[in-house]
């Protein structure tokens, strides 16, 4: 895997935004899917994709306000209902999509939450971070799978963050049930679960024409952060004096176009065809973190963008797959 996760040179750069990458594109006739696609980067993600001919479908859990805001950039975009912490709802969301008998070109799992302050459980007992953030999409991507293959070259794009920093799996104790509640690991262990993900999917999909990419897109102040006081992003640099947003690319402080940049490279771009598993930023393929260091530069690690060793492990990838399964009681 480590063969594979070295930047390509794509020449793009943290300043690229998302129609940037989309120029000369054309996506007409075909279908994506993107979670979280009425806010923030899924908004951004699903309006560039419709620019370029995309018929969008955005699965919304407050359908009457993901419409409202759809409505107001323009047509190209379909909402449906679910809810990502609700089995029946992601069941019935998927069959209207196979039943259609359309092929699903690209699915964007971008939808998710970060730092609850306080531990919650969905419906099934599970923790509500690692439940939103990975299994949610799991259970939807593997509902999904009849027409990803009608595709004939689909991508599957799981939407992490450099959080995977702040968490490997843990594995004797996913759910918090024995060890104390903390908001940000849980976040780090959900967002280690994206990178494993498409790490497995990809493995198990590519002879069928299926690949699946992750990706951090970028410190962007976005409605993810809600569970933040103003403070608290004034103080890590996020928001300036006046509580607006700081923008500096450079230091991998983004715009929502700069930010949703790296989810359409990773939806479309061709310099990715053939390739699949990997992590990426700045719309490239990052590098491998070794021992606290970026092994192709002497730069240290919280000045990098790359991938832990742990969020790429072929063998983990297998486990949390077999885990996710048993979690949900469904099989691919």
């Amino acid at each position: 895997m480590t063969t594979l996760q070295k930047p390509l040179g794509s020449g793009f750069t943290a300043y690229t935004t998302a129609i940037d990458v989309i120029r000369n594109i054309d996506l007409t006739g075909q279908l994506a899917i993107v979670t979280g696609g009425y806010a923030g980067l899924g908004l951004e993600t699903a309006r560039t994709l419709a620019s370029a001919g995309a018929r969008v479908i955005v699965p919304a859990r407050d359908v009457n306000r993901a419409r409202q805001i759809i409505t107001e950039i323009g047509g190209g975009i379909e909402v449906r209902p679910m809810d990502l912490t609700d089995p029946v709802s992601i069941d019935t969301f998927a069959h209207g999509i196979v039943q259609s008998g359309m092929p699903l070109n690209i699915l964007v799992n971008s939808a998710g939450i970060m730092a609850l302050p306080e531990l919650a459980r969905d419906s099934r007992g599970n923790e509500m971070q690692f439940s939103t953030n990975h299994l949610g999409h799991f259970q939807l991507t593997l509902r999904l799978w009849p027409a990803l293959l009608r595709a004939h070259g689909a991508r599957v794009v799981s939407v992490s963050s450099l959080g995977h920093r702040l968490s490997d799996i843990v594995w004797d104790d996913v759910n918090f049930e024995r060890r104390a509640y903390d908001g940000w690991s849980a976040y780090g262990q959900s967002k280690t679960a994206n990178v494993l993900f498409a790490v497995e999917l990809d493995r198990r999909g590519r002879d069928y024409g299926v690949r699946a990419f992750s990706l951090h897109p970028g410190g962007i102040v976005t409605g993810l952060a809600k569970h933040m006081s103003i403070e608290q992003l004034k103080n890590m640099g996020n928001l300036d004096a006046n509580g607006n947003p700081v923008i500096a690319p450079e230091r991998d402080m983004k715009s929502i176009p700069q930010g949703a940049a790296t989810h359409v490279w990773c939806a479309v771009s061709p310099q990715l065809n053939g390739k699949g598993g990997v992590f990426c930023a700045n719309s490239d393929i990052t590098g491998v973190l070794e021992d606290g260091m970026l092994n192709t530069s002497n730069q240290p690690k919280e000045q990098t963008l790359d991938v832990m060793p742990y969020a790429i492990d072929p063998v983990a990838a297998q486990r949390l797959w077999k885990l996710s399964e048993a979690m949900l009681n469904i099989s691919f």
